[in-house]
């Protein structure tokens, strides 16, 4: 049985311009070495198309915050780097890799956690399995400043990070890796 904390994992979250497919606005990671959950590396990002009206309430970006921002070619070097893991986690992970992957093109994406088939597994029985709700239910924001907030990249990587991490506790990468949830339906549409 092999400890859970022997992989460098990379919790990622995205927030898009609301067009279809999503094109990036936001991006943070979040490390977690040896089990510890580090420093968040996050990026505004200019998308090539305008961030939609239905976007924009969602996660609170404007085109005003972007216009300055820079494209994603000039910041991709930072990304790859952030993302050089053993293992990638994300909430309703097929939204942020998806993302990822049109981004960057030749990027070979590392074994998912995705903490929203891991909540189902683990955590039975509950209403929703929607990140803010088991955010809430656990606790898991307790020390958030008032800037990061829920659909934002930070506080989203950040919370999941430590979601992973409870769901983890003591259980073995084994029992960890992806089983059978329940189905695949996804209770959080990409919401951009």
């Amino acid at each position: 049985m092999t400890d859970w904390k022997s992989l460098n994992y990379v919790v990622v979250d995205v927030e898009g311009n609301g067009q279809q497919p999503p094109d990036l606005v936001e991006l943070a990671a979040v490390p977690i070495v040896a089990g510890v959950v580090g420093e968040t590396s996050s990026w505004l990002v200019k998308p090539d198309q305008p961030i939609s009206h239905f976007a924009r309430r969602i996660h609170g970006i404007s085109n005003e915050q972007v216009e300055d921002a820079p494209v994603f070619g000039y910041i991709e070097a930072d990304v790859r780097k952030a993302l050089d893991a053993s293992a990638l986690i994300a909430h309703n992970a097929h939204v942020d890799v998806g993302v990822l992957q049109r981004k960057l093109g030749d990027w070979e994406c590392p074994e998912v956690f995705d903490t929203l088939k891991l909540a189902r597994r683990l955590l039975p029985g509950r209403k929703t399995y929607k990140l803010g709700a088991l955010v809430e239910e656990l606790g898991l924001d307790h020390d958030l400043d008032g800037e990061d907030r829920p659909h934002r990249a930070t506080y989203d990587a950040i919370v999941t990070a430590r979601l992973f991490v409870h769901l983890a506790g003591r259980r073995t990468l084994e029992e960890l890796r992806d089983q059978p949830s329940g189905g695949d339906r996804d209770d959080e549409p990409a919401l951009f």
